[in-house]
This record gives structure tokens, sequence and C-alpha cells, in this order.
């Protein structure tokens, strides 16, 4: 059964060369325009096996990420929450929508990016059709200046031909288009079956018309389009979705315009990444005060972890990865360390002290236990895992320390040390963060005995006069009891 019956920065572009400024150069010179195209329910993995031309086009022509979603407690892989996601910029846990009938949502405080475009730049013109109607009669807001809500009868048809003309013969700043078909196959004959490849065929058609119709305008020429493609959540085998399996949490984004490489792939974009992108092509600086988890695809921040991506090698011990998975290293990065003097022996070998992972490879060591809601760490993390240690035999207890650089800092100033912590807490488990000034004895400046899932931490430091450098530590003590996971360790000096 059918879902609807069941109701890059300036800094970048100089790094990158001459010839990519001088592409950036040419496109602010021509009018910004933003596509969205959601596909409702459509694994990649399937696009890449289907009939699908202007897809594997726009791939080829542009970049590819595949994005994981979370899941409960957080929220479960449903549409409300996955197209709230994308459209508001912000995670379930801000935009509050749990479910499909959008009890409780707070788009009041974090809404559309439609919306946003209306209020920092009145003057340009937004429009959203959508095959689902909540995504247009819910999500997006009255300020939008054309939302419809193609009537069921007309479907994907409609959906298409209605947008294929705004896009045509219309002025139209940001459009954002929803397609429902290939989930509505998903539900009724799983992800696996002919049928579902068949949905994806058809809905590339439609893709490629709203494509063209974009190209083909009169005033193309002097314009700057960033085209979008991404999904709400992916489909089992079987049919169906909500659950915290790899296939039910799987999205991904497809972008193609002026500066992005071709034929590239990103492992640091996530769901909100798609309203940010959209606000920072037209020109619109993301207020922080927004509380946006989305960040503009054309400024990526790597940290020091995301360089281990080369190292990642495949399982040793751990059961619930798949052996051809590259995700896993106990080397750190350029400058960092991990001191594993107190920790216990043996165990298994993937979480034996701090180690650094993916998404993929650390939610498949066991499932349904909150690994998925650490949704704000982007590509790869640092972990420590002390319930995954312990499933092998082992002696002593998780003592494990993550230390940094020496990172320059001012005397008699205030730092601030952000970062993205996911921690899951049962006694005696304790997560310490301490700071070590000038090579002194580390002090605490915080302490996790709570959960805290998937937070953005940011604490301020009063760096002693006179102190030139500092050092942060992030020490997990444990046995059989959860884990801590961080990611995006900065300090930045005042």
């Amino acid at each position: 059964m059918s879902r609807r019956a069941l109701l890059m920065g300036a800094a970048a572009l100089a790094a990158a060369g001459p010839l990519a400024a001088a592409t950036a150069a040419r496109a602010a010179a021509r009018t910004p325009k933003v596509l969205v195209i959601g596909l409702d329910g459509t694994l990649l993995k399937r696009i890449k096996d289907a009939d699908a031309p202007h897809l594997d086009a726009l791939m080829s022509a542009g970049l590819t990420s595949v994005s994981p979603l979370y899941a409960d407690p957080m929220a479960p892989t449903l549409s409300g929450p996955g197209w709230s996601t994308i459209i508001t910029g912000v995670w379930p846990d801000k935009h509050h929508v749990k479910d499909n009938a959008f009890t409780g949502n707070a788009f009041a405080q974090y809404p559309d990016f439609l919306t946003r475009i209306e209020t920092a730049k009145p003057s340009l013109s937004t429009y959203a059709v959508a095959s689902w109607g909540p995504v247009t009669d819910t999500i997006f807001s009255a300020k939008v200046d054309t939302r419809v809500s193609t009537p069921e009868a007309e479907y994907d048809t409609g959906t298409t031909s209605r947008a294929v003309a705004e896009l045509a013969g219309g002025n139209r700043d940001a459009v954002f288009v929803h397609l429902d078909n290939v989930d509505h196959a998903g539900h009724s004959y799983g992800a696996a079956s002919s049928q579902y490849l068949d949905a994806i065929h058809g809905v590339d058609t439609q893709v490629g018309q709203l494509v063209a119709a974009v190209r083909g305008r009169s005033t193309y020429g002097s314009e700057d389009w960033l085209i979008m493609v991404t999904a709400d959540h992916g489909h089992t085998d079987a049919g169906g979705h909500g659950g915290s399996s790899a296939a039910e949490r799987q999205t991904f984004l497809i972008a193609s315009g002026a500066g992005i490489t071709a034929g590239s792939t990103r492992y640091d974009i996530k769901m909100p990444d798609v309203a940010a992108s959209a606000l920072a092509h037209l020109g619109i600086a993301v207020n922080p005060a927004w509380g946006l988890d989305g960040r503009p695809l054309q400024q990526p921040t790597p940290d020091a972890f995301d360089a281990l991506r080369p190292q990642l090698q495949t399982r040793v011990d751990e059961t619930g990865t798949d052996g051809a998975v590259l995700g896993f290293t106990h080397t750190p990065p350029a400058g960092w360390t991990v001191d594993n003097s107190a920790m216990g022996t043996a165990g298994v070998t993937e979480w034996r002290g701090w180690t650094f992972t993916t998404d993929e490879f650390w939610t498949s060591a066991e499932r349904g236990q909150w690994r998925e809601t650490n949704v704000r760490a982007r590509n790869v993390f640092a972990v420590a895992d002390g319930d995954e240690w312990v499933d092998k035999d082992y002696t002593g207890t998780f003592d494990s320390t993550l230390i940094s650089p020496a990172w320059p800092v001012r005397g008699g100033r205030t730092a601030t040390l952000a970062y993205t912590s996911h921690y899951r807490q049962e006694d005696p488990q304790k997560g310490e963060v301490l700071v070590s000034y000038d090579g002194a004895a580390p002090v605490t400046v915080k302490t996790y005995t709570a959960d805290s899932v998937s937070k953005a931490e940011s604490l301020s430091l009063k760096v002693p006069a006179g102190v030139t450098t500092a050092q942060v530590r992030f020490r997990y003590t444990g046995g059989n009891n959860w884990f801590w996971a961080v990611d995006g360790v900065r300090l930045t000096s005042g």
C-alpha cells in the first residue's frame, strides 16, 4: 500500500585555483536561481541500477553525496520528518515533526527555506508544487508566492506539467518540486522489484523535462541555476520504511551548477544542507540566530578527522558490519594522539579505545541503540564505544583519551572550544573534556554523566595570562556501557 493511501566560499574558490575563481566570477554576473527536486522514497543505489539517463547526467555534471538519516528516538524514517528536515534546514529535534501528522511542529521558529527567501528578499519569486499535499499545505508557509498541491488524479504527471510551465515560461527565482511515484512503487512492490526500477525510470524522464525547461529558457544564458535532487527516506527491499535499517535511512543529494566539480563525490553533506545551499546561492547569508543545522554545500569546512577517509579499513572482529565496507582506523590525524595507557586489553578490535569511523560503519555495528541519531557529525568522526568493545572477551575497563594538537591561544583572553557531541550515559560511565595550557596539568571544563544526544557544543574558556597554547582532551571511561562520538573540534582564540 502506498503512503498516499496510508496517510564553495571565497576562500575555497581561491584555493581551488584561477579557473574556479573565474567560473565563480562569471556566475556572479548572472542571476542566481534554484531548483530543488524531491524524489520521495528513492534510493540512490537503485537510481544507479535503473535506466535513468537524466539523473546520471546530473551526477556526471555535478556532485553526488549519500546522506544518512536519523532513526528513532529522534524520529522514524517517514516522509513528514524527512521533508521537514530538508525544507527547513534543521533536524527533527528542532522542527519537532515525528510523523506524517505534523503535530506540534515548530515551523514558526524554523520556517521553510522559501519563506526565509521571501522574508530576506521579498522581490524574489518562489514556487512550490507537490504530489503529496502536506508538503505544500503544511511545511511550506503561506508566505511562499505560489503553493500548489497537485490533485491526486493528476499525481506526478500534473506536478511535472505545472512545474515545467513555471520553469519554462515564468520568472521564478526558487522552485521546489515533489514527485511521489517511486515511493508508491516501493510500498507496493519493494525496492528490490523491477517495478521500483520502472518508477525510477519514469521519474527520471520527468526530471529530464524539468531540466530541459530550465535550459530552454530564453534567459538561461544570463542565469545561474543551482539544481539539487534529493529524497526524504529510502525503502527496504521488501517495501516500506520508518525503521533504522541502512536502506530506510539512506538519502542523497545530487547537485549541479557553476563552481561544482563535475563527477565529484562528497561525504560531508547532510539533509539540512539543501535549504542552506539554496539560501546561499541566492545571496542570502545564513544568520546564526536562525539555528540552522544545514550549511551551504558551496562552503565545505572539513576537519582533521575527515582527512582519514583514505586510511579507513574493513572490519576485523565486528560482525554487524559488511565485510566490504571501509569504515574505521585507530590512526589519528596529524597532530592528534590517542592515549590508551589505561585502556583494558583485548575486546572488539575496532572499538578498543577512541576510533575514527563513519556513520555507515558505526551504526551497522548494532542498530536501534541511538547511534543513528548522531546526525550532527559529518564524514569521519571519533567514537569511544564501550558497549561494542565488550562484545568480545576483554579485561579491565574502557579508559581512553583523545588528545588534540597544541593550538595557539592568546593569554588573558577568551577562547571558544566548539565540537559536536553525541553521548549516551549508563553508570559508571563518564565523559570528560579537559584543557591543558602550555603543557600544564589538564583542567576539566565539561563532564558528561547524563544523555546528551547530538549536540553542537560551544564552551567558553578563560585563557590564563601569559599562555600561548591549549591542548584539548576527550576522556571516556566505562565498561559495558554506551558511547561517545565527537566531531568538528575547533578552538578559536579571541
